[in-house]
C-alpha cells in the first residue's frame, strides 16, 4: 500500500453533508471524494471502502455524460435532482455502476466511483463477489465495487445522508502529489471530450501507471 492509503483514520467517520454535493465544481468534488469512504448497510451487513478513483461528468455540455444536451430519460432523471443522491445504472446489462449526483436541482452533474480500497465487511464483499480469499481486485473497477457493496440500480435515487448508502470522512487527506488526473475510460464516443483529464486517482507510492 502507498503512504496515502496508509494514512491514519478512525473506524467511524462523519457522513458528508448534502452541502458537499451541492457545489458547482464537479471536478473539485470528484477530487475531494478521494480518501472518503463509501459505505452501505443492507440486511444488517455493513460494508465500506476508501474511494481511490473517480471520474467527473459535467452534463449538459459533456458529450460523455448521459445527460449531454439536457437529455432526460427515465434512467437519467435522477441526475437532474438535487445533488447528494445515488445514480446507479446497469451497464451492458451486467454491471451496476454507482455515481454520485452533484450540483443543484436541474444541473445534471455526477461523479462515477471507479475503485475502492476495501475496509469494512470484507467477508461479506467476498461472498457477494463469489470469492473465498481476499484479492486485490475485490473493489477494482466500478462494476466490481458495486457488486461487493451490494449496490443495485434499484437503489438509484437513494439519498446519501441516510442509513443505507452514504459517504463519510474518516480523516484521510491524500497528498496532492499522490493524485493524478487523466482521461476517462470507455468514452471514446465522446470525441474531444473523451480526452478531458477528468479521471482522478490515488497512485501507489506516487508512481504513474
Amino acid at each position: 500500500m502507498n503512504r496515502s492509503h496508509n494514512l491514519q483514520h478512525s473506524r467511524k467517520g462523519t457522513i458528508l453533508p448534502l452541502s458537499f454535493y451541492l457545489r458547482e465544481d464537479v471536478l473539485l468534488i470528484s477530487r475531494e471524494l478521494l480518501g472518503k469512504f463509501l459505505v452501505t448497510r443492507f440486511d444488517g451487513h455493513l460494508t465500506s471502502g476508501m474511494i481511490i478513483e473517480t471520474e467527473a461528468y459535467r452534463g449538459p455540455e459533456d458529450r460523455a455524460s448521459h445527460a449531454f444536451g439536457n437529455r432526460r430519460t427515465a434512467r437519467t432523471e435522477v441526475m437532474f435532482q438535487k445533488g447528494g443522491r445515488a445514480y446507479i445504472y446497469l451497464c451492458y446489462g451486467i454491471h451496476h455502476l454507482f455515481n454520485v449526483v452533484t450540483n443543484v436541482e436541474g444541473t445534471p452533474h455526477a461523479v462515477l466511483i471507479r475503485a475502492l480500497q476495501p475496509e469494512d465487511g470484507i467477508e461479506t464483499m467476498l461472498d457477494r463477489r463469489g470469492k473465498t480469499v481476499a484479492i486485490t481486485s475485490l473493489c477494482a473497477g466500478p462494476g466490481s465495487l458495486a457488486r461487493a457493496l451490494g449496490l443495485h440500480y434499484r437503489y438509484s435515487g437513494t439519498p446519501l445522508d441516510g442509513d443505507v448508502i452514504w459517504i463519510e470522512d474518516r480523516g484521510v487527506d491524500p497528498l496532492a502529489e499522490d493524485i493524478v488526473a487523466s482521461s476517462r475510460i470507455g468514452v471514446d464516443y465522446a470525441g474531444e471530450d473523451a480526452k478531458l483529464p477528468w479521471r482522478f486517482r490515488i497512485l501507489p507510492d506516487g508512481h504513474l501507471e
